[in-house]
């Protein structure tokens, strides 16, 4: 088995430091990072109000994420287990959202097409971070150290607002995206799929099935 590469990062990221990293590295991340995802990046963009915050205030790595976050009579707020939502559904926001926020690191699931990596992340410096699956909220809640802000919660509502905390060794990562654009899970699934029906040889067809699901797995890879 091949050792994966670790690698931890102090923000804000530089260049350098992004081109570096290679499909599949394991990352670490120490410094701030805000969460921001469907609302606000229609509030930001599409009703025109902006960033809430500064570049400096906010970061430069944008998590989409739903934190289960708490805010106490006194003002004071944390955070427990922050869970990662699918990030392709805000391909359309990308190239507007890269040049009004700055970021160069997105962390979320999923991932997207390397031809959306090549014409939305490269052209503005930025990579694509993956969670490593599901039920790893709580586990990468150990990482956050401190809650620094919070914006539009009474406009957007807790699971949505723009939740700003600071980080260490906040992880893991996988790097989906390089600074080329390429892609981990594209790269991997064409490896997968070039031997699918040799994987599925000698296997019997599903006693239960669901509408239009057809036994050529080959048609049921992505």
């Amino acid at each position: 088995m091949t050792d994966l590469k670790t690698v931890e990062i102090d923000l804000p990221a530089s260049s350098d430091q992004l081109r570096r990293l290679e499909l599949g590295n394991i990352v670490y991340l120490n410094g701030r990072v805000f969460t921001a995802r469907e609302g606000v990046y229609k509030r930001a963009i599409e009703d025109g109000f902006g960033m809430p915050g500064s570049r400096e205030g906010l970061g430069t790595v944008n998590f989409h994420c739903s934190p289960a976050g708490t805010v106490a009579p006194d003002g004071t707020s944390r955070l427990g287990a922050v869970s990662a939502t699918a990030s392709f559904r805000f391909v359309k926001w990308f190239d507007a959202w890269f040049k009004l926020s700055g970021c160069n690191i997105i962390i979320g699931k999923g991932g997207m097409t390397s031809d959306d990596y090549r014409r939305l992340f490269v052209p503005n410096g930025a990579i694509y971070l993956t969670t490593v699956g599901y039920g790893t909220g709580a586990l990468l809640g150990r990482g956050i150290r401190e809650v620094v802000d919070i914006h539009w919660v009474e406009e957007l509502g807790m699971a949505q607002a723009v939740w700003v905390f600071d980080v260490k060794r906040f992880g893991p990562f996988i790097v989906e995206s390089d600074f080329d654009g390429n892609s981990l899970f594209e790269r991997e699934n064409a490896k997968i799929t070039s031997r699918i029906k040799e994987l599925y040889q000698g296997t019997r067809p599903a006693t239960l099935r669901r509408y239009g699901e057809t036994d050529d797995k080959s048609e049921e890879v992505i």
